[in-house]
């Protein structure tokens, strides 16, 4: 239930104690901005059997017919509209809404989390909601200026080129360092810059030189292909080490080059 409750009700979204760092227009904003949740949007279900009146009415969310004497949770801030129990969650993460604190919005309910989320990006890397003007958007997400690093050496990265890793960023030298793959062919790291072609767990570069068959050499970008013992042929033939040309290929593999990641 702890856990459940900071990760729906973040106090780093309603209190600056839980916010170090934060200018002062930042901190004036964050009180501004959580006071006018309280009193715009916050409230609590109530846990109730469904009143006579109410018989026969749907439940708001998955409109079944809730009856007179079920278990029910109303919202005080949404009207005479009743949930079952089950239903009264959050409208983005579908998660049951602990203690039943809700955040009304448009006539939906959400948890505190999500609906501060509807305002104000969240850093990916704090957790903190963003109140500067300037933030950094990449992949879908947002950070703070000063938090967009590197995931192993802290490089700040604003500006400059970066690989997604797990969700974070890693710069081209840790990348390449640490987690590009080895090409099965030259031994030389896959960097990030590089096309890549990956075939029964096995990577090459895209090129030519690297991505071909093991006897006769012919370029194996999108073409069928054999594959045994981490080695590439263009035949059946050239894998029992005969000549290619004495035999048509039956295989039915292929393996595509890849672009540079989009995440690069």
């Amino acid at each position: 239930r702890a856990r459940a409750l900071l990760q729906q009700l973040p106090p780093q979204d309603c209190d600056e104690r839980y916010c170090p760092g934060l200018a002062e227009e930042e901190r004036r904003q964050l009180r501004a901005f959580s006071a006018r949740r309280r009193q715009e949007a916050l409230g609590q279900g109530l846990a109730c059997p469904v009143p006579g009146p109410c018989h026969g009415c749907p439940c708001r969310k998955c409109g079944r017919r809730l009856n007179k004497g079920d278990p029910g949770i109303s919202a005080a801030r949404l009207g005479d509209q009743f949930w079952h129990p089950s239903c009264f969650s959050c409208h983005f993460c579908h998660q049951q809404l602990v203690d039943l604190i809700y955040f009304q919005q448009d006539g939906r309910i959400y948890c505190g989390r999500h609906h501060a989320e509807l305002f104000r990006p969240r850093c990916a890397s704090c957790d903190q909601l963003i109140f500067m003007e300037e933030c950094i958007e990449a992949e879908g997400r947002r950070w703070h200026l000063e938090h967009f690093c590197c995931l192993e050496c802290d490089e700040p990265l604003r500006g400059q080129r970066y690989v997604m890793r797990s969700g974070r960023p890693c710069c081209r030298g840790c990348f390449e360092s640490l987690f590009a793959e080895p090409c099965q062919a030259c031994g030389d790291p896959i960097g990030a810059d590089s096309e890549e072609v990956t075939h029964q767990g096995l990577h090459w570069h895209a090129r030519a030189a690297c991505f071909c068959c093991s006897l006769c050499r012919a370029p194996l970008r999108g073409q069928p292909l054999t594959c045994r013992r981490g080695r590439l042929f263009c035949s059946d033939s050239c894998s029992r080490g005969q000549d290619a040309s004495s035999t048509a290929s039956d295989s039915s593999d292929s393996a595509f080059a890849s672009a540079p990641s989009p995440d690069s």
